[in-house]
């Protein structure tokens, strides 16, 4: 029998994801919840909803992250942690406050959350830590008792979460014809943000105040190129693209854009190209429709060989990954010095966010860092 693991203080883990729509009749409703409070038009957002129209409605996001909390569940039952694992959304059922108070009814009072978001940003992570005090401050309301809730750091340079990519991206470069293979192209995509944003992500160890979201990136981007040259003995070129821009037109936000950047690398001659989107942990609806749609359409358009390789979703080196960042967090609250598993020369990032880190334009208040109301 294995010994037992020590999560102690913390008695659970809160699994805190997007959420989508699981049917038709979800989509613009899902998509009100998203845009609250930007007074976008019903109209409009049955447009935007047509990319989840294509896939009946339905996002594979939540089945995706059951797939993930069961993974986590038997990873730890296996290893001896006893740590109940629940699942909330920020827009969409099981929502956060809905698992927040059942873990309250449950006991739990020191509680501590996966964002499946790896990177510094503000969508990324100051986001989900405000819906986090929104659900506070309604339990609060509500006269119950608080529980202390604490995010795991960024993940995005733990060995659990860059392996399977690499795998990854090395199944897709062997499925490439032979001929093309040695040449290909790998471009490494994440979710585009404003360029104010990305300034103002972070901080960086090393690298100042701002700009952890593009430097965390490029991080993971290089440490997979490396391995890939490590295990093939071929230097495949790379870049850091982006995808599933959104917002007004005038407003400067991260390039080149995916599809723009296939066409430059058709135009310089490339023969091939393998997609890696290390900026998601699974393969919801923005790989789904922005890279399997339409980048592959216009690959298909230029006669350009295309693989797209896998995210991590619920791979168990990611599962046990999981497993490291709690009881490395575990340690920490308890005292102990602690030497953070990392890849790279970015360091572990922050246990605990700092003040005004990734601001809004609006600030609001944000649970689970040093500006906390709930410390």
């Amino acid at each position: 029998m294995r010994n037992a693991l020590d999560a102690t203080p913390y008695d659970a883990l809160l699994l805190l994801s997007f959420g989508g729509p699981e049917g038709p009749d979800d989509v613009v409703p899902f998509l009100e919840n998203v845009t609250r409070g930007r007074g976008i038009p019903k109209e409009r957002l049955k447009e935007v909803g047509q990319h989840y129209f294509l896939f009946g409605g339905v996002s594979p996001i939540n089945d995706q992250n059951r797939a993930l909390l069961q993974a986590l569940r038997k990873d730890f039952a296996d290893h001896g942690l006893d740590l109940p694992v629940h699942w909330g959304n920020r827009n969409w059922a099981p929502y956060l406050t809905d698992t927040l108070r059942e873990m309250v009814a449950d006991g739990h009072r020191r509680i501590l959350v996966l964002a499946t978001s790896a990177y510094a940003s503000y969508s990324g992570c100051r986001q989900y830590r405000e819906n986090l005090a929104e659900s506070l401050a309604a339990l609060e309301a509500e006269g119950l008792e608080l529980p202390r809730i604490d995010k795991l750091r960024h993940y995005f340079n733990h060995p659990g979460f860059v392996e399977p990519m690499v795998d990854g991206v090395l199944a897709s470069l062997a499925e490439l014809p032979e001929e093309v293979r040695d040449g290909a192209h790998i471009a490494f995509s994440t979710h585009s943000i404003p360029t104010a944003s990305a300034d103002t992500s972070g901080p960086v160890e090393g690298h100042g105040e701002g700009g952890a979201y593009v430097a965390q990136h490029l991080e993971v981007a290089r440490l997979i190129a490396d391995a890939v040259r490590e295990r093939t003995g071929v230097d495949h070129p790379w870049q850091l693209v982006y995808q599933s821009r959104s917002g007004a037109p005038h407003i400067p936000w991260l390039e080149p854009d995916i599809c723009d950047h296939l066409e430059e690398r058709h135009a310089a001659g490339v023969p091939a190209v393998v997609i890696a989107p290390i900026g998601f942990v699974s393969d919801h609806m923005e790989v789904l429709y922005d890279l399997d749609t339409e980048a592959k359409a216009k690959a298909e358009e230029l006669g350009l060989p295309m693989r797209r390789s896998a995210t991590v979703g619920d791979d168990p080196r990611f599962a046990a990954a999981v497993r490291d960042l709690v009881l490395e967090r575990a340690a920490v609250e308890r005292g102990q010095e602690v030497t953070p598993c990392v890849l790279g020369a970015l360091g572990a990032g922050h246990d605990v966010c700092p003040v005004g880190c990734c601001p809004a334009r609006a600030p609001k208040p944000a649970a689970a860092g040093v500006d906390s109301p709930y410390e």
